[in-house]
């Protein structure tokens, strides 16, 4: 009898269970593309309910009740775009990202006015790729401010709160270390910038916005994703190209160095940086050659054509395959596998080369998407990103 007793249980839950984990499967918050479908995923007991509909400029709303057997469990919001178009643009910028608080890229022993050797980091909840936001009550914002608050401790033990590389907020007690110099550290190396080079995508007029890279911007030492609190991008001039061969990726190498501020950065994510423009003219955009934005099922093995600058002044189309296509693919940003067939383009570069991620590409006249990495054993081949995951994520 017990064993049939725990057996029901057991199922229950069991069933419970897949109930809770297929609920919470469904997103808060879809974002549609015009005539792109998206069928909410329902099983036995689950249904959906239409409650709401507004439209506004390009954009309708719905909003649907999920139910489990009549009983709401979950609101869901779908926002579908209409008439998207975005101007490809394929130029070299230059980026500077500025951290939300100051980055924690490593930890080394100090030495102390008694000349020994510690660790004030030992023991504490402290971790390589943590963001320090706040010392004690005061808010950080640059290294300077931490080696301010730091000294101002004299020694006494202050209270860290971090973001760590998950989203999470954790806090950590740390005793500050004098050294000889009759400063105060805490064995912690930080940065609270990070610039580069790569290429802006594309410009969508309607709303300001661009979208840049194809990917995101992460840590060279950490290897994680920068948390940003502002950035902006710039005009850059191209120093040199290194031809990528096997084993050897290649790169664009530009200085961002005494440029003109052509838009500022507002979010630095796995599919890309995404921002405002603000110097059209920087970049000689013409709108007037706004393109729709292709759909998944649109697009085609086959022949299509990147965008991309090799001088830093002018833009030029080089051919392209698409070999594959990942249809089903909203997790990474590799949803296409591409090779690149022009001559010309081979010759200069070898292929696709750091400093191109995010050349845009365009097929039967509409963009499909974006260059975001490149095979090291091959570079020629490379992946790209579907153009609508750039686009609901720029809207997010």
């Amino acid at each position: 009898m017990k064993n049939l007793k725990f057996g029901i249980t057991f199922f229950i839950l069991l069933i419970t269970y897949i109930y809770v984990a297929n609920i919470s499967l469904i997103p808060d918050h879809i974002i549609l593309l015009e005539n792109e479908n998206y069928a909410i995923k329902k099983f036995i007991g689950v249904d959906t309910i239409e409650t709401v509909r507004t439209s506004n400029d390009n954009e309708n709303t719905v909003n649907v009740d999920v139910t489990l057997f009549g009983n709401k469990v979950k609101e869901v919001t779908i926002d579908t775009l209409e008439n998207v178009e975005v101007v490809p643009i394929g130029k070299i910028i230059g980026m500077k990202l500025y951290t939300n608080g100051v980055l924690i890229v490593g930890m080394s022993e100090i030495e102390n006015m008694e000349n020994q050797v510690v660790k004030p980091f030992h023991d504490c909840d402290i971790q390589e790729g943590d963001t320090i936001v706040k010392v004690n009550d005061t808010e950080i914002d640059s290294i300077g401010g931490l080696k301010d608050v730091v000294n101002q401790s004299h020694g006494e033990n202050v209270l860290l709160t971090l973001i760590r590389e998950d989203g999470s907020v954790v806090t950590s007690n740390i005793t500050p270390v004098q050294t000889e110099s009759d400063e105060y550290k805490l064995g912690l190396w930080v940065k609270d910038a990070a610039t580069g080079v790569g290429t802006i995508t594309y410009y969508e007029k309607n709303t300001g916005n661009f979208a840049a890279l194809g990917h995101g911007i992460v840590d060279a030492d950490t290897d994680q994703l920068i948390h940003i609190e502002s950035g902006e991008i710039v005009t850059s001039d191209v120093m040199s190209i290194t031809k990528g061969n096997v084993n050897n990726p290649g790169e664009i190498r530009g200085t961002i160095f005494n440029q003109k501020t052509i838009g500022q950065v507002q979010k630095n994510t796995q599919f890309g940086i995404y921002g405002k423009l603000e110097n059209l003219a920087s970049l000689n955009i013409d709108t007037s050659k706004a393109i729709p934005v292709a759909l998944r099922d649109e697009i085609e093995l086959g022949n299509a054509k990147i965008l991309c600058s090799l001088d830093g002044k002018t833009n030029q189309e080089y051919d392209i395959k698409i070999e594959k296509v990942y249809k089903n693919d909203d997790y990474d940003n590799k949803s296409m596998l591409i090779r690149v067939v022009d001559q010309n383009l081979i010759n200069a570069t070898g292929g696709i080369i750091r400093g191109l991620s995010g050349s845009p590409i365009i097929q039967n006249g509409k963009f499909v998407g974006a260059v975001t990495n490149v095979l090291v054993s091959n570079p020629e081949v490379g992946y790209a990103i579907f153009g609508d995951m750039m686009i609901k994520e720029m809207r997010k």
